[in-house]
Order: C-alpha cells, then sequence, then structure tokens
C-alpha cells in the first residue's frame, strides 16, 4: 500500500547518476519535492514520461521546487540514459539493496521486481500532499503534479 497524503515521507538516501548521494532530508524546510518512481530507463513509457518532464523542467526544478525520478536501475545504466535523452535532474537508483525505497513507499512490484508508476508530491516539512499510483503500462499526466504543486 502506497504511502499516504498527509503521512511523513520516508527518508531516503540514493545514488544519482552521476554517484552523488541525495537524501530526501536534505530538501526539508528548502523546498518541496516532487518524487517520482518509474520502472526502467530505456522503456517506451519511462522515457517518454521523463521526456515530457525535461521539457518542462522549470516548473519541476527551481527555487521552490526539486524533481526526484526513482527506477531500480543501476546507477551507471542511468547515467547512459540521462545522457542520450538529456535530463538534467537526478535520476536516483534504487538498486541496492533493490527497491528498498520504492518498498518503504508502496510502490515495488514483487512479481516485476521493479516500481510502478508512483508520484508523491511532498512539502517542505516532508508531509506528502498529494500521490497518484498507476500501474506499469500507465502513463502519468504532468499537468496533475503541476496543480498540486499550485495548491501547497
Amino acid at each position: 500500500m502506497a504511502v499516504e497524503v498527509g503521512a511523513q515521507a520516508p527518508d531516503f538516501a540514493l545514488r544519482t547518476q552521476h554517484g552523488e548521494q541525495v537524501t530526501l532530508s536534505e530538501f526539508r524546510g528548502e523546498r518541496n519535492v516532487v518524487l517520482l518512481f518509474y520502472p526502467f530507463a530505456f522503456t517506451g513509457v519511462c522515457t517518454g514520461e521523463l521526456r515530457a518532464l525535461r521539457d518542462e523542467l522549470p516548473k519541476f526544478v527551481n527555487d521552490d521546487v526539486q524533481l526526484l525520478a526513482v527506477s531500480n536501475d543501476s546507477p551507471f545504466s542511468l547515467r547512459v540514459f540521462a545522457e542520450q535523452e538529456g535530463l538534467e535532474f537526478p535520476l536516483l537508483s534504487d538498486f541496492w539493496p533493490h527497491g528498498e525505497t520504492s518498498r518503504a513507499y508502496g510502490v515495488f512490484d514483487e512479481e516485476k521486481g521493479c516500481a510502478v508508476r508512483g508520484t508523491f508530491v511532498i512539502d517542505r516539512e516532508g508531509v506528502v500532499r498529494w500521490t497518484v499510483v498507476n500501474g506499469l503500462p500507465d502513463a502519468r499526466d504532468l499537468n496533475d503534479y503541476v496543480k498540486a504543486l499550485a495548491e501547497l
């Protein structure tokens, strides 16, 4: 079951595609966070979703908001994926321990071994203010994130 609106968002420490460690708590008191889980790099729906975010990046990475995209891919594959697609926001690797953060947010599919499409808008205090969880084949609408951020 996914983390619900009103709950404290579980903290995590994950590596980016460049090997840098990122924690959710480092944004506390500073910025709202859009935390987006996606199944795998290089797949059709995931690539389309991340390209859409790339094309609207100022709405998701600015003085008020930080976008963090999490998959269960290794940091090495995420680096190639980011370079290929021109993704200049953090792609976080939940590779090892495999799916630990995805499980903490309730979006890990044990049968497939990957995260489903879960998105969490987290306020500056670390509280989940909006969420949506879609199945593997179902793309999300980034305009929903924009609306949720406007309500913070």
